[in-house]
């Protein structure tokens, strides 16, 4: 424990191009940019299928299959292929696979379930097409595909530390370096930083899932959670 806390409070592994803030720095980015082109590919897409009521079977098992697929593996191959080769693009590539199933899966579901009779005091209304989808199932659907962006997004800011492996940044060089050098303070720092990062991350984006949901439905689910 004390090579751990002399680890952490050396100002050396604070500065430089390997310095805590670098790395972190780099993981971020790496997340960042990866859930910003899987939510491009996946939000509109389940949120289509989801309002017209069709695709349940391409949306459900892309998320199966997409769960069953080994980032480490894509990784590999990416990695191993030469238009892309070693470094962050690999670990980008492998992570918007990994990022896609929940997100498609939770907008298509969220869209989808939207209570009919809602629909049909909508449609009452005169709401068709995309006002629908604009005025009622989007702000209906909006726990549900909150909670697909924070599933993906914390278990992206995790893997993303796999991008060590074929030459990325991030914090899992410290892991890498560990295990190259028999360093376990090193690598136990890298893993530790690792960790913070993903908790951190998910309790930002519960406090944010929660700004962003309507308050009815937010009452509405805190009196079944009462119930049940």
């Amino acid at each position: 424990m004390m090579a751990l806390w002399d680890w952490f409070t050396d100002p050396a592994n604070w500065t430089g191009s390997n310095g805590i803030p670098v790395r972190f720095a780099q993981q971020m980015g790496i997340t960042l940019i990866a859930m910003a082109i899987a939510m491009v590919i996946a939000l509109p897409l389940g949120v289509y299928l989801g309002h017209k009521g069709k695709g349940g079977f391409l949306a459900i098992n892309v998320g199966n299959v997409g769960r069953a697929v080994p980032t480490f593996g894509l990784l590999m191959i990416f990695a191993a292929w030469a238009p892309i080769g070693v470094g962050n693009l690999a670990a980008i590539i492998a992570l918007i696979i990994f990022a896609i199933p929940p997100l498609l899966t939770n907008a298509y579901i969220g869209v989808r379930d939207v209570d009919e009779e809602v629909r049909g005091a909508a449609r009452g209304m005169g709401f068709s097409g995309l006002l629908m989808l604009r005025k009622v199932e989007l702000p209906n659907a909006v726990p549900l595909i909150a909670a697909g962006i924070r599933t993906s997004t914390v278990q992206v800011v995790a893997t993303a530390s796999l991008a060590a492996l074929v030459g990325g940044g991030g914090l899992g060089v410290y892991v890498v370096e560990g295990f190259a050098i028999q360093d376990d303070t090193l690598l136990i720092a890298g893993a530790i930083l690792t960790a913070v990062l993903a908790i951190s991350v998910d309790l930002v984006l519960a406090l944010i899932q929660r700004r962003v949901t309507p308050r009815g439905l937010t009452l509405e689910q805190a009196a079944i959670e009462e119930m049940a």
